[in-house]
């Protein structure tokens, strides 16, 4: 689970970004200015971080404060699912996708994904689940945000790496690579998408 401290001022982060939102008191704007950037003092301290990295991750969110969300897409072929190799992460891998972009249905979003990022087409066939990033054991980061998870059938292609991948490759549940991107995923995240291809019954999980 995540520390307390990071809740703490990733929601103060949030009160300010909605209040400067919504305030057209010139003194309001001041004071949610000073929390947003004491909030960046906060986790900058706590985490090690450059403060102006921090200040200018806050200062690009505008408008009501609302988690982010992350989709993934689970594909699978002889029984192994397919992960691909990130650039960005050191070459760890994870289940292919990334933030949903606006104006694309999560199924528009992980379709996407799965082809930029792993060469395939596919049909999600199933929203396996609908994860609260901060409930599970993942590194910890500035945003708040959800994780969707699909069960995806694997329609054409071919596996291929694009311009955010370096590798593309199946891998059975007892043989994942050692160097997974946890950020992104968990091995016992991989483990529930494998049992929800064994049991497609199985209901939607969510946090």
């Amino acid at each position: 689970m995540e520390p307390e401290w990071l809740a703490w001022t990733r929601e103060i982060e949030a009160i300010a970004q909605t209040g400067l939102a919504f305030t057209r008191d010139i003194y309001d704007r001041e004071r949610y200015e000073r929390l947003r950037g004491l909030a960046a003092q906060m986790m900058a301290e706590r985490s090690g971080t450059d403060p102006s990295f921090i200040a200018a991750l806050f200062a690009g969110e505008r408008g009501y404060a609302t988690p982010k969300i992350d989709v993934r897409g689970a594909a699978f072929r002889d029984g192994k699912i397919l992960l691909v190799r990130e650039r960005a992460d050191e070459g760890r891998w994870t289940l292919p996708g990334g933030w949903a972009d606006v104006n694309r249905s999560p199924r528009e979003a992980v379709i996407s994904e799965m082809r930029e990022e792993a060469g395939i087409d596919v049909i999600p066939v199933k929203l396996a689940a609908l994860y609260d990033r901060r409930q599970h054991p993942h590194p910890p980061l500035p945003f708040h945000i959800y994780k969707l998870f699909f069960i995806c059938e694997i329609t054409g292609g071919t596996p291929a790496p694009g311009v955010e991948t370096e590798g593309v490759g199946f891998f059975a549940l007892d043989a994942l690579p050692e160097q997974l991107s946890t950020s992104r995923v968990l091995p016992s995240q991989i483990a529930r998408m494998f049992a929800h291809r064994a049991a497609p019954d199985l209901p939607t999980e969510f946090d």
